[in-house]
Order: C-alpha cells, then sequence, then structure tokens
C-alpha cells in the first residue's frame, strides 16, 4: 500500500441552535480552532529536538524494550528475575548500561536491537485487528511498509473506520492500552435514527453500563447533518465502549469513524492510506 494524499472538506462548527448542540468537530478532518488543549499544534512548524547520543551505552530495559520483546517494565521483571545475562554474566543491576559491542541474552535467546516504527493507517471498512481474520487482518493494509514486526495500538473490528496506529515500540503499545492513558480520541457515529435530545444529555452527563460509568469529554450533533450524525470526543480507544454507549438507549450504529487520536489527525490521508509519524508526532504520543 503507498502513501497517498488527500483532503476532506466537510467542516463543524460549535454552539447551540434550534435547541440542538451543534457540533465541534469536522467530518473526516481535524477539530476547528475552539478545541484546544489536547492537540498538537506544532504540525506545520515542528519543534527541533536535540537529544544526547548515549555514546557510554543504553539502560539494558531499555535495549531490552527496544528489542521488541516486552516492555521496559516487564524488562525490570526478567532483570530482577535473573533472567537476563551480558556477555554471559547474569545481570540483575536496573540501571545497567549495554555497550554496543555487547551480546544480551533474553531467557537464552540472543537480543537484537530494532529501530522503532511508528506508522498510521486510515482504515476502510471489511478490515480488523483480529487473527482469526487472515487476509482482511490490517497488517496485510502496511505489509509493504516495514519489515518491522508492528502492531496495531487497540483493537478494531471490520465495521469500524478511522485511524489506527502501528508501532514495534512496546513501551507504546502497554501505554495506549492503559484503561486510564490520557489521550482523547474523537469519534463520528452514524445512527439508524436521530439522536433525542434527552439522550444526548444522558450521554453528556454520564451513563451507568453494567455498573460502570462511562463518560465522555464532549458530546455533538454534527453541523449541517441529520441529528444521526454525532461527534463524541472520550479518552478510550476501545470502540466497543463507543457502540455500548447507543446500543444502551436502544440505538443501532449504523457507522463508526475514528477521526483523531491523540493529536493525529486524518488530513491528507484518504481511507485505506497509510503514512510514517514526524519526529515531532512520536514525541508528543511519548509526553502525552
Amino acid at each position: 500500500m503507498s502513501r497517498h494524499q488527500g483532503n476532506d472538506k466537510r467542516n463543524a462548527g460549535s454552539g447551540r441552535q434550534g435547541g440542538y448542540k451543534k457540533s465541534s468537530y469536522s467530518r473526516g478532518n481535524a477539530p476547528v480552532k475552539n478545541n484546544t488543549s489536547n492537540f498538537s499544534r506544532s504540525e506545520n512548524k515542528p519543534t527541533q529536538t536535540k537529544t544526547k547520543p548515549e555514546t557510554d551505552g543504553i539502560r539494558l530495559n531499555k535495549y531490552i524494550s527496544n528489542s521488541g520483546v516486552c516492555s521496559r517494565r516487564e524488562a525490570d521483571i526478567y532483570i530482577q528475575s535473573g533472567n537476563v545475562k551480558v556477555n554471559g554474566e547474569v545481570i540483575t543491576e536496573m540501571g545497567y548500561k549495554v555497550k554496543p559491542n555487547d551480546e544480551v541474552l533474553f531467557d537464552g535467546t540472543r537480543l537484537t536491537p530494532e529501530k522503532k516504527v511508528y506508522l498510521l493507517l486510515n482504515k476502510p471498512k471489511n478490515f480488523s485487528t483480529s487473527d482469526d481474520d487472515g487476509q482482511a487482518n490490517v497488517l496485510n493494509l502496511v505489509r509493504n511498509a516495514t519489515k518491522a514486526p508492528i502492531k496495531p495500538v487497540g483493537r478494531m473490528d471490520k465495521t469500524t473506520t478511522g485511524l489506527l496506529l502501528f508501532t514495534n515500540d512496546n513501551d507504546m503499545l502497554t501505554k495506549f492500552s492503559q484503561p486510564k492513558q490520557r489521550s482523547s480520541k474523537l469519534y463520528q457515529i452514524s445512527l439508524d435514527k436521530n439522536l433525542k435530545f434527552e439522550d444526548f444529555e444522558k450521554i453528556e452527563k454520564g451513563l451507568f453500563i453494567d455498573d460502570h460509568k462511562i463518560m465522555v469529554e464532549e458530546i455533538s450533533y454534527i453541523e449541517n447533518e441529520p441529528k444521526s450524525e454525532i461527534g463524541v470526543k472520550m479518552k478510550t480507544a476501545n470502540v466497543k465502549v463507543v457502540r455500548r454507549i447507543f446500543e444502551h438507549l436502544n440505538y443501532n450504529v449504523l457507522k463508526l469513524d475514528r477521526v483523531t487520536f491523540a493529536g493525529l489527525t486524518k488530513k491528507n490521508l484518504p481511507r485505506g492510506n497509510w503514512r510514517f509519524l514526524t519526529e515531532q508526532e512520536i514525541i508528543n504520543l511519548r509526553n502525552i
């Protein structure tokens, strides 16, 4: 799949009109200017960040994480358990640094650190993150992008579309899978009927589903669209939670599209296409 460029020009505003909220979302694009701090504004003028070369080696847990076998936190556990050797010697020191020519064995297997890859896909329908889907697995859409063993961040079913991040960075995979992670996502939902305003307000205040309170950061009707077109901003990357909100109120979700992910947008990324993240975007994700 080759990279491609495109535009989606249908926008939305914010405010109330005729008893309904207008949207603060743009359809298939970035948030309008009134949306604030959760999103990076450095897209056009990225900040140049210099990092010091690790001439004296890198920490052992980072070396293990860079090899793609586990996260740094998990690596600490293996190190403390005596399952890691450097140049034939068991190392349990947490701050131990590995030199470029050192041989590191992890549970008896020699490790080779690999370059971190960060790739963003605008997922089309009929592909999922499930390993059971064979040719319909999303990895087939990005198989020509890199030889690195990248994985999708979170899950998406076949009917859900929109932004899906891939990486071989185990720390980032772990970070965005945490229930309390802080990054916001925007979803556009198409329902089988207009969303009643009383249901709109229920969602806005928070719903109890299976004894858990589900909160959204924002909910809006999409401007110049039927009241069945809804924008929802929330921190969860679990699209099943988004669906459950509306199904709980007896609406069928016809379409679910992730418009933004942790400050990343669909700008210049048509459906079915992918691109690598910029250096500044990677820094932004690490700092969330």
